[in-house]
């Protein structure tokens, strides 16, 4: 099934099963524990059974997408990095030295990095299988300028995730992923997504990414308040915000989580950056939120705002803010225990243990 188009997986994603949902808490409340006893645990457990259509959830193959691209409105001087740190860190990623590398490892999960709109070109990398190819074009351009992209352009970046997405769960069995980015400047677009689509403050929805100080934080304000009042981006049309304060990076995360809801299969969503795709993704689609599962919460204080607008409570809160998939990484571990007690805990019935009745 490649070459999957936006509009084919808009229109064929489905809503979680609840009729399995309510088999896996029946089951639940069959173990031999005291009810509910396991708490998130069981009710994450509950989540994946109704995702996958399963009281028995498998998620023992992940991997982490992890999508980079360079954004045009780092010119305005937005990071405390230089943007060909972006560069550095993709060979980085691609030769297993970055630290998404060793958290995905530690937790048995594959890192697939995308380049969905780096300012360069890595012909080795692609060659050797270390990278794949996405490209939207080098860099989005400036949105204090003008759209950060063409509406076409948007759409090719939302179906590069899609495409990676879909090869993962249909060719390699990937039961379980997580997104990740890579981009100097995208915690930028980032914010300006959260202040559209969840009608928040710029200075509330905005923090100091890679660590600007005082003045570069209220420079960066500045930038996402005049880039929203040129372009007015509409609140209601994903598309319509990706295209105008977006980046290539996260129309390819908002497509990972499409392409991961129209298979029914879970995603972890990482950080600040991550969680700016699922709005996008969310607001293309709201089913798509029914296969989302909040990793972490990271230190970028428009990171909490975003999980309130999408309803989502974290698992950990462990104050990262790296991004690259990290703490999906992490979270994978939980998430695997919610899927193991649900297959291995035995029930009262199978382990000859006495209820309470």
């Amino acid at each position: 099934m490649a070459n999957l188009t936006l509009d084919t997986v808009l229109n064929g994603i489905e809503p979680a099963d609840q009729s399995w949902a309510e088999k896996a808490k029946a089951r639940v409340e069959a173990l031999a524990v005291p009810p509910w006893s396991l708490g998130r645990l069981s009710r994450l457990g509950v989540r994946l059974s109704a995702m996958q259509r399963t009281v028995h959830p498998d998620v023992t193959r992940k991997m982490i997408i992890t999508c980079g691209a360079d954004e045009g409105v780092a010119e305005e001087g937005v990071s405390a990095f230089p943007q060909e740190v972006t560069q550095e860190m993709l060979r980085n990623i691609a030769c297993g030295g970055a630290s998404i590398n060793v958290l995905a490892k530690a937790a048995g999960a594959e890192v697939r990095l995308v380049d969905l709109g780096v300012k360069g070109d890595f012909p080795e990398l692609i060659e050797q299988g270390r990278l794949v190819d996405k490209k939207v074009a080098y860099g989005s351009q400036n949105m204090r300028k003008g759209p950060a992209m063409t509406r076409e352009q948007a759409v090719a970046s939302l179906e590069g995730g899609i495409a990676v997405a879909s090869d993962a769960i249909e060719k390699e069995g990937i039961q379980l992923l997580g997104t990740g980015d890579l981009g100097i400047g995208n915690t930028t677009p980032s914010a300006a997504i959260l202040a559209v689509i969840g009608h928040h403050p710029v200075e509330a929805a905005t923090g100091r990414g890679t660590g600007v100080d005082d003045a570069g934080l209220a420079n960066k304000i500045q930038v996402i308040k005049d880039a929203i009042a040129l372009n007015q981006p509409n609140p209601e049309d994903g598309l319509d915000v990706l295209a105008k304060v977006g980046g290539f990076d996260i129309g390819g995360i908002a497509g990972t989580i499409l392409g991961a809801a129209y298979h029914r299969t879970p995603i972890l969503i990482d950080g600040f950056i991550s969680t700016a795709g699922a709005l996008i993704a969310k607001t293309l689609c709201p089913t798509a939120a029914d296969y989302m599962i909040a990793a972490h919460k990271s230190q970028e204080p428009g990171h909490t705002l975003m999980w309130q607008t999408l309803g989502q409570k974290p698992i950990l809160d462990l104050d990262m803010r790296l991004g690259e998939g990290t703490g999906a990484a992490v979270a994978m571990h939980i998430v695997e225990c919610a899927a193991r007690t649900m297959n291995d805990i035995l029930t009262f019935e199978e382990a000859a243990v006495t209820n309470k009745d």
